[in-house]
């Protein structure tokens, strides 16, 4: 039986009502199969996740849940957030004489060296390209230390849970590597393919390239001095993924990355393959030719960047995403407080110069989940 046109209107206002009095901060949770919720604020007591879906008997890797998190610390460099915190993470369920066992993996993190204090100053002002506003309007309440959830803090659930994930992708040796190829107007002029990308680790931002690793730390120290920030890129390779990985229409792989990507703090932009450099190619330059080799199938270039129709074709998945500079700066900045009145304000504290080297290890996360949960739910993992 069919509402009348007055009950679902009288349904319609209430749910709307509802919304309105009760103002949630929902989409906690990320992932369909391989879930993870986070929770927590940047100057809160902690934070934390529970990794939901995981499959059981899978030997945990502490040295590389402990390496993921080391690569996104802060004060490990002088162009980093000088926040030192230890970031120990303590397991609480699902995991079980060093396996895991299939029941909620959950975790939490404690927030040691907070300094509230330093953001009392700000509590009624909006800071310029922050969540101050938009957080302040949307909940009529905002946590104003540190950014409080919209903190890029919060990305650190995301660096453990990707440790779990690469343990599932280690087992099918799908590997997944990103390295930063621009800060500023400083970029690594050359290919992904024509890089040494073992060399990334042994720099200290993240770029296999030398002579544009020396530059862009140069850069960096000069952006510094003057209170400055600056933007950059990261190039992000998934190497070995099966065919058949992703949905068509909605669910698209490279949309689910796009997701996962633009939910990083910062993001700016994302482009997979030839990008918008295919704007100026041709189709018949652009195509990517099949061949077979040996009873198995590939192509003879890769400007679909190892997705076709959504789905993956058994070539590298590569893409880039750009981000956008640190907005916290210490330059004068005009700007209105709560009360709508004009006022201006300089951002002292601890905050990176770039975002971009920290944020490679969350690339990689994000891109771990995103397959890892693709992988559980084709039935391609056993």
């Amino acid at each position: 039986m069919h509402l009348k046109e007055n009950q679902k209107n009288i349904i319609k206002k209430a749910n709307f009502e509802i919304l309105k009095k009760y103002l949630i901060m929902g989409n906690n949770t990320f992932g369909k199969i391989l879930q993870l919720t986070t929770f927590g604020e940047s100057h809160a007591a902690a934070i934390g996740g529970v990794i939901d879906g995981f499959p059981s008997n899978v030997k945990v890797d502490y040295e590389l849940i402990n390496c993921e998190i080391a690569r996104r610390k802060t004060a490990n460099h002088s162009f980093d957030s000088q926040r030192d915190e230890k970031d120990e993470v303590v397991f609480l369920s699902g995991i079980f004489d060093g396996k895991t066992l299939g029941t909620p993996i959950a975790f939490v993190v404690y927030n040691k060296d907070t300094k509230s204090n330093d953001y009392e100053k700000l509590k009624n002002t909006f800071r310029p390209s922050h969540a101050d506003f938009t957080y302040q309007q949307k909940y009529g309440l905002r946590d104003y230390r540190g950014g409080g959830r919209s903190s890029a803090r919060e990305t650190l659930s995301w660096v453990i849970a990707g440790a779990f994930a690469k343990m599932l992708l280690n087992k099918h040796k799908i590997n997944i590597s990103a390295y930063v190829s621009q800060i500023g107007n400083i970029s690594v002029n050359k290919d992904y393919t024509k890089l040494s990308l073992s060399n990334t680790l042994s720099s200290p931002i993240y770029c296999p390239d030398k002579k544009a690793s020396d530059k862009m730390l140069q850069l960096l120290e000069k952006i510094k001095k003057e209170g400055d920030t600056i933007g950059g890129k990261i190039t992000c390779i998934i190497k070995s993924c099966p065919v058949g990985i992703g949905e068509p229409i909605f669910e698209k792989l490279q949309a689910q990355l796009a997701k996962a990507m633009l939910s990083i703090n910062a993001v700016k932009g994302f482009e997979y393959g030839s990008g918008f450099s295919s704007i100026e190619m041709k189709g018949s330059e652009h195509n990517d030719m099949f061949e077979s080799k040996n009873g198995k199938i590939s192509t003879t270039t890769n400007n679909s960047g190892g997705i076709q129709g959504g789905i993956s074709n058994g070539m590298n998945i590569y893409f880039s995403v750009a981000f956008k500079p640190v907005p916290s700066i210490r330059i004068n900045q005009e700007t209105v407080d709560a009360d709508s009145k004009p006022t201006s304000i300089k951002i002292d504290g601890r905050h990176d110069v770039c975002p971009v080297p920290r944020a490679v290890p969350v690339v990689e996360a994000m891109a771990a989940l995103v397959i890892a949960d693709n992988l559980l739910l084709s039935g391609k993992y056993n």
